[in-house]
């Protein structure tokens, strides 16, 4: 039985050979390029595609930021204030301690009302037009054969943006196709696989922006072996989409699977200090849910801490997806007990199979075993 996904899709670098068509919009050899300018620029973050059995196609965004590079002094200054003020660090520590490569984010000038075009196989397609925070976030669709089942690998298409004549640049992104059936793993970032400790605001802060990320121990091999079993990963933060681009060297530094992304969106005008670092409950979900909706025969662990809300969050996607949700794993980062009143609440209805606290990646490594070979 012929391979739907590789006879479209080929892995990164070979040529992707498929024809892309956005929603019921026609489809053009050559579109206006994209309305850049050569001061600004474009950041593509990496999503997912899906087998649409109904529509007989494949399903995806292309999500991505135009913006232009800014080296303000004066927001630089005026960030760092706001950080320092909100996580009551000592006002004498150097601004020239924050690391550029997380501040220089949050300076950029948005670029509203640009038009993206990008390019797939040698076609051109229409991806959205940027919104006042820069972002453009677009549903696309391929035409394709029918699933046929069987087993099959995750892949990995890219696209580019299309520049106006005489810019050289190349921006590009990925998106990541993902079989119907498999093993699919929805990961926290801090405090989950990345040192935070997001209860300590004067540390948080510190780890965010002063100190290099530092991995937790184990958890890179136990997601490198998930990833070896040909799982998916999705990883869903309330860190704010400006760290992205630090999170992703992160990742691939330590040696986490590549997978997408889905981060918090926020601006400078919105709020001030560490609340551009909180976790939101509804954010979360919001992401979560579609990934599940996307792939109702998939089965999902959710990895997780017990700092903020991902076990109020797991347990209530647990609930209402009981059928995808193998196993919900919480890095104990609280000297919580797995008795106490908050994890009962937020935990009931699901069975105590398919939930633990763990200190130690050891802990939980035999009980991923165990539910990744049923």
């Amino acid at each position: 039985m012929p391979n739907p996904v590789k006879s479209l899709f080929v892995v990164i670098p070979m040529t992707i050979a498929i024809s892309w068509a956005i929603g019921l919009e026609p489809e053009f050899d050559t579109l206006s390029p994209s309305t850049l300018k050569p001061d600004e620029a474009i950041l593509f973050y990496p999503t997912y595609g899906h087998f649409d059995k109904q529509t007989r196609s494949w399903r995806f965004d292309v999500h991505g930021k135009v913006f232009e590079p800014e080296d303000s002094s004066f927001k630089r200054a005026a960030l760092i204030a706001a950080l320092k003020s909100s996580a009551g660090l000592n006002n004498d520590i150097d601004p020239k301690s924050f690391r550029e490569d997380r501040i220089r984010p949050f300076l950029v000038d948005n670029e509203r009302g640009k038009s993206v075009t990008v390019d797939v196989a040698g076609k051109q397609y229409s991806a959205g037009t940027s919104q006042p925070n820069g972002h453009f976030l677009s549903s696309l669709s391929s035409a394709a054969d029918p699933w046929h089942g069987g087993r099959s690998e995750n892949q990995v298409a890219v696209l580019k943006a299309v520049l106006p004549r005489g810019d050289s640049r190349s921006f590009r992104g990925r998106v990541h196709l993902i079989t119907p059936q498999g093993l699919s793993v929805i990961s926290d970032i801090d405090d989950t696989i990345k040192d935070s400790q997001v209860t300590d605001k004067s540390e948080l802060l510190k780890n965010t922006f002063l100190r290099d990320f530092q991995a937790v121990a184990g958890m890179s091999p136990l997601y490198a072996g998930l990833h070896d079993r040909g799982a998916a990963f999705h990883y869903v933060s309330g860190s704010p989409w400006q760290l992205y681009q630090p999170l992703e060297r992160f990742l691939s530094d330590a040696g986490f699977p590549k997978g997408t992304f889905h981060l918090k969106f926020f601006r400078l005008t919105d709020s001030s200090g560490l609340g551009l670092l909180s976790s939101q409950q509804s954010m979360k979900i919001a992401a979560i849910t579609p990934i599940l909706k996307s792939f109702p025969e998939r089965r999902f662990l959710l990895f997780g801490d017990t700092g903020e809300q991902d076990p109020e969050i797991y347990g209530q996607l647990a609930r209402d997806f009981p059928d995808q949700i193998f196993g919900i794993f919480l890095r104990n980062v609280t000297s919580a007990e797995s008795t106490d009143r908050r994890y009962q609440v937020a935990l009931d209805g699901v069975s105590k199979e398919r939930w633990m606290l763990f200190d130690d990646v050891a802990q939980v490594q035999q009980r991923v075993d165990e539910m990744t070979r049923k």
